[in-house]
């Protein structure tokens, strides 16, 4: 096709198409087809790629890995602010859940299926929130294993860029938390989650309401730490309370290590392709 000419009237913003007009899909009205754009983006993705089903793995971005632990040690030698001495101590405190985060998802993917595509299909891959601490843990045990692993990011004020291990083709970003949160839960076979804030509690008592009232399928639950997720939340509290049946109890495990955690998952019913 010929170049047109530039007019008045080629040049307005109107006669631009639609998927090429920023402005226009960034209004207000349109907030529903910006819904109905990230939903099916990273879907056909992952549809693409025969990724049937995941084990999400969620827990703080504030874990650090054993390069970062290093350097907190070693800041410690010349720290002389009582505050950030704390600060790095309290950090280092939570550096092994990092390892246990990386050994589970190296146990998964080497036994889950991630690696065995069967029909073109691909079963049990680690997926994670795409960003550092135990979502980047997550995310290398899988890649130190050569198996897919996904990252769900999310554009935020204080931006979190994605961890250098998530498979590139199945690194997604994402502008509405519930879209994000859609696609975490909907393909999830199980779910592991490591200590965390408030984003770690808003995603596990998602899934655990989902589970409660019957909204999603069946699916085994485990929280690693067991010191960290006691002194945190005193679950039979709400049964004393009867704010929940003692049987709600029963929806996840609590456990220290990756094999418990990977052998709880297993015990409730973790789904395992069968092998060629």
């Amino acid at each position: 096709m010929e170049d047109q000419p530039a007019t008045s009237q080629t040049s307005s913003q109107s006669y631009l198409l639609p998927v090429e007009d920023q402005e226009f899909l960034l209004r207000e009205e349109l907030r529903g087809l910006r819904f109905a754009l990230e939903y099916s983006k990273a879907d056909l993705l992952l549809r693409d790629w025969g990724i049937r089903s995941t084990i999400i793995c969620f827990g703080s971005a504030r874990v650090p890995s054993p390069e970062e632990a290093d350097e907190l040690r070693r800041s410690l030698e010349s720290e002389a602010d009582p505050e950030a001495r704390a600060t790095a101590e309290r950090r280092l405190l939570l550096a092994p859940y990092y390892q246990e985060a990386r050994r589970f998802a190296r146990i998964v993917s080497l036994e889950g299926g991630a690696m065995r595509p069967k029909d073109g299909q691909r079963d049990n891959v680690i997926a994670t929130g795409g960003g550092p601490g135990i979502m980047e843990a997550a995310n290398r045990g899988a890649f130190e294993v050569d198996a897919p692993t996904i990252g769900y990011n999310i554009s935020l004020p204080f931006e979190q860029y994605p961890n250098h291990y998530t498979t590139p083709d199945l690194t997604f970003r994402f502008h509405y938390f519930a879209m994000r949160k859609m696609h975490l839960a909907m393909r999830a076979n199980a779910l592991a989650v490591f200590p965390g804030g408030y984003g770690t509690l808003d995603e596990l008592f998602e899934i655990l309401t989902l589970r409660q009232t019957g909204k999603s399928s069946p699916k085994p639950v485990v929280l690693v730490g067991r010191d960290y997720w006691n002194a945190l939340i005193n679950f039979r509290c709400m049964v004393e309370y009867a704010m929940i049946d003692a049987v709600d109890l029963k929806l996840f495990d609590v456990v220290d290590t990756a094999e418990e955690a990977w052998a709880s998952l297993l015990k409730h019913g973790l789904a395992i392709p069968e092998a060629r």
